[in-house]
């Protein structure tokens, strides 16, 4: 079976992006990319702002809300429809619920051909990446570190800590179908 899409889930400033840029030149078809952060962008700003959507709290936790589930199910489903078309696809998701996240994207997933991959950091290099970012609430990255692989199973892990995104992707494209 061809692998379809490629599911990156890590923490935040875990090195995730980096991975799907670098797996972007190194896969030799051509894969779209799409992650939670794009998703949030596309979100209207209100949203950011509001129980009902998501909330990035002052010590880095994030709480999301029944509007910006119905919307992220509903990228979901969008996504999926444009892999069962034929593209291939990877995600650069955080799965705040941990396993309940992953399950949700199974359901959606039903008979396509996934690659599940965890993307681990020590949280103390994930907290120095997410200060030089700028762009992060400082604590999302510890906050997050562990809480997302809770329960979550994988085809294959990579550990950012260390390795540089060039070799995350050569060894993510080397399980790649």
């Amino acid at each position: 079976m061809t692998t379809q899409v490629i599911i990156l889930n890590g923490g935040s400033s875990s090195g995730k992006s980096g991975i799907v840029r670098c797996l972007q030149e190194v896969l030799p078809d051509p894969w779209l990319a799409f992650g939670c952060d794009s998703l949030v962008d596309a979100m209207p700003a209100k949203m950011q702002a509001s129980d009902a959507g998501i909330v990035f709290a002052a010590d880095g936790t994030v709480n999301v809300g029944p509007d910006f589930m119905a919307l992220q199910a509903a990228w979901v489903e969008g996504v999926v429809a444009m892999a069962q078309a034929g593209a291939r696809i990877i995600i650069d998701d955080v799965f705040l619920g941990g396993a309940g996240s992953q399950q949700r994207w199974q359901k959606a997933l039903g008979g396509l051909t996934v690659l599940w991959v965890g993307v681990r950091c020590d949280s103390a290099v994930a907290a120095g990446r997410e200060i030089a970012r700028g762009d992060r609430v400082q604590g999302m990255a510890a906050s997050q570190a562990e809480v997302v692989h809770e329960g979550v199973s994988y085809d294959l892990e990579v550990d950012t800590t260390h390795t540089e995104s060039l070799v995350c992707a050569r060894t993510i494209s080397a399980h790649v179908d």
